[in-house]
């Protein structure tokens, strides 16, 4: 009886179906909507700085599906988006072309550069400026705060640039292995994600177990021997020898030899980067740290978004 109703209830329902059809013509305006994007000056500039010569994607509006849904992001700010797009193709993909040549660049450099506006916090107290995903894309978080850093070098390398700089090095090492030697310069001394915690963080200690004393560019590098490798390289380009000369000599502090074990690293690390890339790293140094003291000194415009 129940399924005689239901039938009967169906044919109604259908019958008047009919009868609205027939009476009402469709609406042309679809009931799916996707957004729509209305380009702006920055998108045109992006195209031709961009996209034309890298083939490089430059993200600054929000895309739920690029960010990490562990941890609250928010939009990056647009005009913060144009003045670290000027940087990176300043400070990175032209310091890479004038070293290594635009082929090199096009064809390693992730195709998308992905904005969040602030940084990702995680549990242990740490951040994450910077991630790398399988050599696609680079995402660089803390946006909103670039315009504080503008005239401190430091700062932007350290917020920015040495991001960029260590999570190329982790794309290059997909492409092309990074020596297995390298690991076993300090194998006993990598302690994973403790390298947050006091007793790891310091530089230098009367006990000898400073990360420098211990061989270490910085406590991160404690993580992992492919977080290390990507932080000598990376904390090389960005800083100069005067400021590593002073790191040699906390190094060797309290009768440690941890500048040996830093040098037999670095040279691990250029090797590397000179046998598999073509790529002097004293050179590309120096162009990066030029082109810095232009950024510094105001001699770059990196507000310009014309296209003329």
């Amino acid at each position: 009886m129940k399924k005689n109703i239901i039938i009967l209830l169906t044919a109604v329902v259908s019958a008047l179906s009919l009868s609205s059809c027939n009476k009402d013509e469709l609406n042309p305006e679809s009931i799916i909507t996707v957004d729509k994007v209305e380009y702006t000056p920055f998108d045109l500039w992006l195209n031709k700085n961009y996209v034309d010569p890298y083939n490089i994607q430059f993200k600054y509006r929000y895309e739920a599906i690029e960010a990490d849904y562990n941890y609250y992001t928010v939009p990056a700010d647009y005009d913060n988006s144009i003045i670290l797009a000027h940087l990176v193709k300043y400070l990175c993909l032209e310091a890479y072309d004038a070293v290594g040549g635009i082929e090199f660049t096009r064809a390693n450099f992730p195709k998308m550069i992905f904005l969040i506006g602030d940084y990702e916090y995680k549990n242990n107290g740490s951040i994450v400026l910077g991630t790398a995903e399988g050599g696609r894309k680079i995402l660089l978080t803390g946006v909103n705060y670039l315009d504080g850093f503008i005239d401190n070098i430091d700062k932007l390398n350290n917020y920015y640039f040495k991001t960029i700089h260590h999570e190329f090095t982790h794309i290059l090492n997909q492409t092309k292995d990074m020596p297995t030697s390298y690991q076993f310069v300090t194998p006993a001394d990598y302690v994973a994600d403790e390298w947050t915690s006091d007793q790891f963080k310091n530089a230098v200690t009367e006990e000898g177990t400073g990360y420098l004393q211990k061989g270490f560019i910085s406590a991160y590098s404690r993580n992992a021997y492919t977080e290390d490798f990507a932080e000598m390289l990376s904390m090389y380009i960005c800083y100069s020898p005067e400021v590593w000369e002073e790191w040699y000599e906390q190094a060797d502090s309290y009768d440690c030899n941890g500048s040996q074990l830093i040098k037999a690293k670095l040279q691990i690390v250029k090797d590397y980067m000179s046998l598999s890339w073509g790529i002097d790293l004293d050179k590309l140094r120096a162009t990066v740290q030029a082109r810095e003291a232009n950024v510094a000194a105001g001699k770059i415009d990196l507000t310009n978004i014309d296209v003329d």
